[in-house]
């Protein structure tokens, strides 16, 4: 392990004083992990093109309690390595967080994923069943694409050829937009806007996030469809303690709610008005569902 780079006090500034923040060497590479407090271990993924800064309301919301609060950012985003295009596939970034539960020694953990880092998390986790004690879901998906799915106009304007990349790698999109799929438009302005452009300031920086959005199957014959079976069998037999905050404002994956509570059909499930980037926007709903979920272990 070693020391991350500073942030800009913008950004600095808005996290909690105790967080701790340490780059963890896996295959190669840094990931930047988040951490706070002690107590029962809790992972918490973000997705795309977000990082752990998505996490410090839950993080604030949950100071002083028993928790040790562990918030890594996936490859390619946050201060986390960058790497080539073509290893954006769900099977790598599962095997990477696998290997971050193994380095930093993950048990009993309570795992809480929104966007990819819900079927991200549940990869890495079902290489080690043994490690998880509780699960709360958050705006994202946990198996294979339906019968007769279409693609959201995000997905489809991401496998446009030019007019993509100059979007995604030019124009900073969508990182300069997520206000636009939050329930509450203010919720991401300002500083708040700020710290989720800066990771992915230079085309150098952001090629994650169009890769991570042509991870998203636009057919059954993609490539993340056998790795979404996978998950989907694993969620199947899974009996521990679980909840789901749904926010149904999100115009990306707000109409997934009725088909993740039929995956998890014990869950206890909370639904909000927030958009896609929850967090923001119900941090203490999130809190209160890793507490019921832990307390039901």
């Amino acid at each position: 392990m070693s020391m991350p780079p500073p942030l800009p006090d913008r950004i600095q500034r808005q996290l909690p004083s105790n967080v701790e923040r340490q780059m963890v060497r896996i295959d190669g590479r840094e990931m930047h992990v988040m951490t706070q407090g002690e107590g029962r271990t809790v992972l918490l993924l973000h997705g795309n093109p977000t990082w752990s800064f998505l996490w410090r309301k839950v993080f604030k919301a949950l100071e002083g309690k028993p928790y040790r609060l562990v918030a890594p950012d996936l490859m390619g985003l946050g201060l986390s390595s960058r790497i080539p295009t073509n290893q954006h596939t769900l099977f790598n970034h599962g095997r990477w967080i696998t290997d971050l539960i193994d380095l930093m020694d993950l048990r009993d953990l309570v795992f809480v994923g929104q966007d990819w880092g819900g079927p991200i998390g549940v990869r890495a986790l079902a290489e080690r069943p043994d490690r998880l004690a509780g699960m709360v879901i958050l705006n994202t998906v946990l198996g294979p694409p339906k019968a007769d799915f279409k693609p959201t106009a995000f997905h489809k304007f991401a496998r446009q050829p030019i007019v993509s990349d100059v979007a995604f790698r030019l124009l900073g999109y969508p990182q300069r937009a997520l206000d636009r799929a939050q329930g509450d438009r203010s919720s991401i302005q300002g500083d708040v806007a700020f710290a989720y452009k800066w990771p992915l300031r230079a085309p150098w920086l952001n090629q994650a996030p169009l890769a991570l959005a042509r991870m998203v199957p636009d057919s059954h014959d993609h490539v993340s469809v056998p790795q979404l079976q996978m998950i989907a069998d694993f969620v199947s037999t899974w009996s521990g303690p679980s909840a789901i905050v749904w926010g149904d404002k999100d115009p990306v994956l707000g109409r997934v709610r009725t088909h993740v509570e039929r995956s998890i059909p014990h869950a206890r499930v909370t639904r909000t008005q927030a958009g896609h980037f929850l967090q923001e926007e119900v941090p203490t709903e999130i809190a209160a569902a890793i507490e019921d979920v832990a307390s039901r272990i």
